[in-house]
């Protein structure tokens, strides 16, 4: 098991844990460092509070999943202490060699017995409550209704009455839709009302005439996506009425839209599952999106089997925040022994269970570049086909091979081998910094013939396709624009 420091910095569950664990080493508060004769587990003493030293410990027996314990009261996993063993031995500190203590050969044993016999447990049906469900089904269904009643209300009065007062009125009547188990929609409504939260910081005539073009303009895209949902909404909830055994839709992502919080077993049981599978980090992003009330981390990965550009998504909502494990950038390859993949568009959503670290290589590098898209004009057109499904994601990514990066007139742009251009420009996703600016302080070398990830948006005023640059992929190194 390789621990360097950017594996520790991925085991915290936040930003505070680094920074307290990385003192902990720093003080020498570690006053005993062991491991057991096979190196899979790291344990110590560590000066605490109180009297008695804490004993903290880093059990790689499954590498994959890996335990960590500690005397200490703290409820974060891992705690500091636990942390600053790993930081310990990625700096280089000797760790001497020691019998596993009596206690973690105990739970180590009991952990395994578990494990047995949920092997030994054939997997039971998941029966479905056919009366409850039908219940949850019809309220559902009132919540559509509700909903619909409250965009064609929005569309009769006209975009222009909605302020940041009218649309909290509007948010007040759409409570019902949590209610009535519609948590996606709800998120729906929020993203069209959140638009006009910027008058209340500014009167209309401040804003300027391009702003406010622009709030319009998400709006109506965003009533389109409101009307779709409605619609496709109650045709897939009373297919599942007429059919309470019906599974829910894999096709498309209309359940996730509705507020289905798919799990791990529902989406091995629909085949929505790939095995060992290793995954590249080409980008991350951490935002605040406050008209959910979340926290929202966002890994993009490159599928190095299938060259699929897939997301991770970590939700971490105010209230529970502090209890939620934060996601960071990740700079190993995620070896994963089963993947699943939630159902979606271009970049579908995926998890694991479990997941052992390696360090990248420069073949990965290889790999990658050799996945991406040397065809502009076939990545263009994926990306259009997505845009034009209502529910579709508004900003895919795709990782692109390019002949040339250079400017055309006022904007820089990517060529491919074929002369088919991609114009490249800054978006205003979620408050990520600008990157455009970025690619002229790179080496000459990325002008020509290498590999870039961008986000693609559609100007909705000028209807126009651009593209975000965000990593570039070369021989030797991953050049990430943003974290």
């Amino acid at each position: 098991m390789q621990i360097d420091e950017a594996y520790a910095d991925s085991q915290a569950p936040n930003a505070d844990a680094i920074k307290n664990a990385r003192g902990v080493v720093l003080k020498r508060k570690l006053v005993g460092l062991f491991r057991s004769a096979d190196g899979m587990l790291l344990f110590g003493d560590c000066k605490g509070s109180g009297k008695d030293n804490y004993r903290p410990s880093a059990d790689f027996a499954d590498p994959s999943k890996p335990v960590y314990r500690c005397t200490c009261p703290s409820r974060q996993f891992p705690c500091k202490h636990s942390l600053a063993l790993l930081y310990a031995h990625a700096q280089g500190a000797k760790f001497v060699e020691k019998d596993v203590p009596t206690d973690i050969s105990d739970k180590r044993a009991k952990i395994q017995q578990r494990a047995e016999k949920k092997k030994e447990e054939p997997d039971k049906p998941h029966k479905v409550n056919t009366s409850a469900l039908k219940k949850k089904i019809q309220a559902q269904l009132e919540g559509i209704n509700l909903l619909e009643s409250l965009v064609n209300d929005l569309i009769r009065a006209g975009l222009g009455t909605l302020n940041a007062k009218s649309a909290r009125q509007v948010e007040e009547q759409a409570r019902q839709l949590g209610n009535a188990y519609l948590p996606g929609a709800q998120n729906a409504l929020h993203a069209l009302t959140g638009l006009f939260y910027r008058s209340e910081i500014s009167s209309e005539d401040e804003l300027k005439v391009s702003e406010r073009e622009r709030i319009y303009s998400a709006a109506l895209d965003q009533l389109n996506r409101l009307h779709s949902l409605c619609k496709q909404g109650r045709k897939y909830l009373n297919n599942r009425l007429e059919d309470p055994d019906l599974k829910p839709e894999t096709e498309t992502d209309i359940a996730a839209w509705l507020g289905h919080a798919w799990q791990l077993r529902e989406l091995k049981d629909a085949s929505l599952v790939q095995s060992n599978v290793e995954l590249l980090q080409l980008a991350f992003n951490s935002h605040d999106d406050w008209t959910r009330k979340e926290f929202v981390e966002t890994g993009v990965w490159l599928n190095l089997q299938t060259g699929a550009v897939q997301l991770t998504r970590n939700y971490r909502p105010y209230q529970a925040a502090k209890f939620i494990r934060e996601d960071d950038s990740c700079f190993h390859v995620a070896v994963c022994p089963e993947l699943c993949i939630y159902p979606g568009n271009l970049n579908p959503r995926v998890r694991w269970e479990s997941m052992e670290p390696r360090p990248v290589i420069k073949a990965d590098h290889a790999r990658a570049r050799e996945h991406a898209n040397a065809d502009l004009g076939a990545v263009i057109k994926a990306v259009k086909a997505q845009l034009k499904s209502p529910l579709g994601d508004r900003q895919p990514f795709a990782l692109v091979r390019y002949r040339a990066l250079g400017r055309a007139g006022d904007h820089l742009i990517i060529e491919d081998q074929t002369g088919e251009r991609l114009v490249l420009a800054d978006d205003r996703h979620d408050s990520e910094p600008a990157t455009l600016h970025l690619l002229s302080m790179l080496p000459k070398t990325v002008r020509h013939d290498q590999a870039l990830l961008v986000r693609f948006h559609h100007d909705l005023d000028s209807q126009k396709l651009h593209a975000k640059p965000l990593s570039v992929v070369t021989e030797p190194e991953i050049i990430r624009l943003t974290y």
